[in-house]
């Protein structure tokens, strides 16, 4: 990815931003329990009310759930882009911010605390996907190549803790479907909804 433009604004001392977009999609109720870390992370982040290094804790708490739960991995995808530009770079973490939010069922009911008995009587979905976005500066060759690969998902999904620890973040927007237990994702909704995703 290093182009002449790329040389020159390395050269002129510019910034170099990157935005991406991970999808992991995830199936088997072996899941389920991760859909209980997702919405634990989600809160802890409103409740820090966008504290980078909050969020950039749960993202490392997602992303080694990912990565234990690979087994159940099915499907992946990534997009993103380069920027010199910090006013672009942020205008497309909120381009990837607004789509993400509108995917089928990815916007949890965090007001409503359930019981005991109530988690016991939901049905499990069978499928769940993971959209984590973070925008971060200067280079970074595993996440900026296709990751539609095991090995190449997991190097990324590691890079993005390691990012975290390297105080390298600079946006964090994490999105999951089925949003909330009792939620459920068919496969048809999944073909309909994230027609992105590739085989793993």
């Amino acid at each position: 990815m290093s182009s002449l433009r790329d040389r020159f604004n390395q050269f002129a001392g510019k910034t170099r931003f990157v935005v991406c977009r991970i999808f992991v999609h995830l199936a088997g109720e072996e899941v389920a329990p991760l859909l209980g870390v997702l919405n634990r992370v989600a809160r802890d982040a409103v409740d820090a009310e966008g504290d980078l290094e909050v969020l950039g804790e749960g993202l490392v708490d997602i992303c080694q759930n990912l990565l234990q739960m690979s087994t159940y991995w099915q499907s992946a995808a990534n997009e993103g882009n380069v920027f010199w530009d910090e006013g672009e770079a942020g205008d497309y973490v909120n381009e990837l911010f607004t789509d993400s939010a509108q995917r089928y069922l990815s916007q949890p009911d965090l007001n409503q605390p359930l019981g005991e008995d109530e988690l016991l009587a939901l049905p499990v979905t069978q499928n769940l996907v993971v959209m984590i976005g973070i925008a971060c500066e200067g280079e970074v060759p595993d996440l900026e190549t296709d990751l539609a690969y095991l090995d190449a998902l997991e190097n990324g999904l590691k890079t993005i803790i390691n990012l975290h620890y390297q105080h390298k973040l600079r946006a964090i927007q994490v999105h999951f479907s089925p949003a909330q237990l009792g939620d459920q994702l068919t496969d048809d909704q999944l073909l309909t909804n994230f027609p992105e995703l590739i085989p793993l």
